[in-house]
């Protein structure tokens, strides 16, 4: 990817899902990349543990809701790519606090380190600010809407960014990805846990709400969009949709799965994995164009690639996963 030969960059989040991804593409693209994973004891590093490029990579073990923490990480990057957060929706009912202070103060403190030194800020959003659908596709004037405490603090945390652009010219654009899938996912994701189950022999899975559809993004094009964005230089300011413009009820998802894996797959409705009625999100379709006009991304796997090509990663990491259990 042009654009990166020498930036110095940091990952917030980056031994999550996408950050995981996201590190090593910009490694491939050139950049001097800084990974930002969460502190513990046993100097785990998340998904990096596992990956070929962290030993071209950083690492920084800190803390985003400690300013100096994310100070010291911050400092003598050119771009810094945030996303680490607290995601789980369903856990976001018990622990609401949580999401405030990691997603919302978090926030903060990437911002205010990112203006002290002079970075550029791609801050990471989600599709389920704009709640269920008063209108498709999606577009990024469509009303947010919190219908989780997660996604409310995502609404803050999104409105903080604003602000530091607006209020102090700090270079920030935001992305807003649609429900991205594909290797090293977690287990409470619906794609994983049809896939997983599907693999360990049930033929009768346990899921939630069936009528809900979903805009699903393979990994690989959620990172390409990740550093298309930072690489952009007349995007500043803008919140740009990272989806594919094509919907799937989680039914028909399941159906989809099974033919890909050859398999005929029934379902047993689990309540535990029923949201709250007014906090389901019914329908996520995006509009992405904005996106490919500001700097070229689009998503190039199409959803049946997709899927086979996550399965085959779950298949050959079925120790990782308790195929069944319901994880919040």
């Amino acid at each position: 990817m042009k654009g990166y030969a020498g930036k110095k960059v940091l990952v917030t989040g980056a031994g999550g899902f996408i950050g995981s991804h996201l590190a090593e593409a910009l490694v491939r693209a050139g950049a001097d990349v800084r990974a930002m994973v969460l502190y513990d004891s046993l100097g785990t590093r998340g998904w990096l543990d596992s990956s070929e490029l962290a030993g071209q990579m950083e690492i920084h073990a800190g803390d985003i809701v400690d300013y100096d923490s994310v100070r010291t990480a911050m400092a003598g990057r050119d771009i810094v790519f945030h996303l680490a957060a607290l995601i789980a929706i369903p856990y976001s009912y018990a622990a609401p606090l949580s999401y405030i202070r990691i997603n919302i103060e978090g926030t903060a403190n990437v911002l205010r380190a990112a203006r002290d030194v002079g970075a550029k800020v791609v801050h990471t959003s989600t599709s389920e600010v704009y709640g269920t659908a008063r209108y498709v596709p999606i577009d990024e004037a469509h009303p947010l809407q919190g219908q989780s405490p997660y996604s409310a603090s995502k609404i803050g945390a999104d409105k903080i960014a604003e602000s530091f652009h607006l209020s102090f010219g700090l270079p920030v654009l935001t992305v807003r990805p649609f429900n991205t899938y594909g290797p090293r996912q977690s287990a409470r994701a619906i794609l994983p846990s049809i896939i997983t189950q599907v693999q360990a022999g049930k033929r009768t899975i346990r899921l939630g709400n069936l009528t809900p559809t979903r805009d699903l993004t393979f990994v690989e094009d959620t990172a390409a969009g990740f550093v298309a964005a930072g690489a952009a230089t007349t995007a500043i300011g803008g919140t740009f949709n990272l989806g594919t413009g094509r919907e799937i009820s989680i039914g028909d998802l399941v159906g989809l799965v099974g033919r890909v894996l050859g398999q005929t797959v029934e379902v047993e409705t689990d309540a535990a994995r029923m949201r709250p009625e007014s906090s389901e999100v019914e329908r996520l379709l995006s509009d992405p164009s904005r996106a490919k006009a500001a700097f070229g991304w689009q998503a190039a796997v199409s959803l049946e690639d997709g899927i086979a090509r996550a399965a085959e990663w779950f298949a050959r990491n079925r120790h990782l996963y308790r195929a069944g259990d319901y994880v919040v």
